[in-house]
């Protein structure tokens, strides 16, 4: 992959003191540049004119130098056969660009193709009981015989288990690390790196070299695990941890999120059942239960034979509210994001769901992966 200075000045940014992801986003997207490393020609007043952007931030900006830092870290990343995706490539998972807060730039290690396989991100705890590990296992091996990606942060436990179980039946796999590309962490998961990336997956980070696996990189970390997914599948996890915290940012970024059942009081599953409980997370017994709800992700909508969508009329016959058959009408041919049908009908998101459930009940519309809903 060619490194290109829009590359270059994106590593720069994040080196800048003060800055971080949430400044360069909002420099990138206010300032009125076209490309990167235009904002370091900026004066510190046409800076500071993006709300949040400081004096002393605006004079770091304009004032930075050390240009032989970012190629340094980028000669290494190379040498270790690394290579940069910024939001502007192709490659760059289309998914990971709807979430609120996607990377500025990845660090990758592998084939980047696989950056837009659709996949399901496997979790759970570090520290996994019998039960998990044989789940965890058996459930990566159907997502890869499905053809998906197996999706996880190659950490000890489950998501090690995962990885191993996709490249063992022939899958893709993506690990997404919580430090610098040049630093797999555990350590003792170098080599599941390695055949991660020789059979044809993906090893890869937001963070830049020499970036230690600083706890509070993980909870960053998880946002991409779940942000590329289609959907994520958590396997044995506690009230609380890490996968609990994935699980709740796949909910805000329209995920699907799917669950294995345990044994009551059994403390490393109490998350799981907790998750089923208060419907955050749909019960799964087998891989049609996934792969059902992914089906419009994965195959796209109905088609007739000239390449127009179908969907039902069924709609049309029905004893509708106002507020039900402005739904319908706004959902037509397509599959709809909830955000989109607020959208067409000016209104918020969450004032939808009552009525969407409705319409579900009816047997009107189906909810999809992701949030999407579309006409039976």
């Amino acid at each position: 992959m060619e490194i290109t200075n829009h590359h270059r000045a994106l590593v720069a940014l994040m080196q800048v003191p003060g800055f971080g992801l949430k400044n360069v986003r909002l420099l990138l997207k206010t300032s009125g540049v076209k490309h990167a490393e235009d904002l370091f020609r900026l004066s510190p007043k046409e800076i500071q004119k993006t709300e949040g952007i400081g004096q002393e931030r605006a004079k770091n900006l304009s004032s930075f130098s050390d240009w032989d830092a970012v190629d340094r870290q980028i000669e290494k990343a190379q040498k270790l056969g690394a290579f940069l995706i910024s939001q502007a490539d192709p490659h760059y998972p289309e998914l990971l660009k709807q979430i609120y807060d996607p990377p500025v730039i990845l660090w990758v290690k592998g084939d980047a193709e696989a950056l837009n396989r659709p996949g399901i991100a496997v979790v759970g705890t570090r520290n996994p009981g019998r039960y998990g590990l044989d789940q965890a296992e058996k459930w990566s091996a159907k997502i890869a015989q499905a053809g998906l990606n197996v999706n996880s942060g190659l950490a000890y436990g489950i998501d090690s288990k995962a990885h191993m179980a996709a490249v063992e039946n022939g899958g893709g796999t993506i690990a997404v690390m919580g430090s610098g590309i040049d630093w797999i962490y555990p350590n003792r998961n170098r080599s599941l790196a390695d055949r991660i990336v020789k059979n044809g997956g993906v090893v890869m980070t937001e963070y830049p070299p020499g970036s230690k696996p600083d706890a509070g990189h993980f909870p960053e970390r998880n946002r991409i695990v779940s942000g590329m997914s289609h959907g994520v599948l958590v396997v044995e996890s506690g009230i609380k941890g890490g996968s609990m915290i994935t699980a709740r940012l796949a909910l805000d970024q329209n995920r699907e999120v799917f669950v294995l059942p345990h044994p009551l009081n059994y403390m490393k599953g109490e998350g799981c059942n907790y998750l089923i409980k208060t419907g955050q997370g749909k019960l799964v017994q087998s891989m049609d239960d996934i792969t059902d709800e992914l089906s419009i992700a994965l195959n796209g909508p109905d088609t007739g034979p000239n390449g127009t969508h179908q969907s039902s009329k069924k709609w049309e016959s029905a004893d509708l509210s106002g507020e039900q058959q402005q739904i319908c009408e706004t959902i037509g041919h397509d599959s709809l994001h909830v955000d989109q049908i607020a959208e067409s009908l000016e209104t918020e998101p969450f004032k939808l769901a009552n009525i969407l459930l409705e319409l579900e009940m009816m047997g009107l519309i189906c909810q999809k992966a992701g949030k999407y809903f579309e006409l039976r």
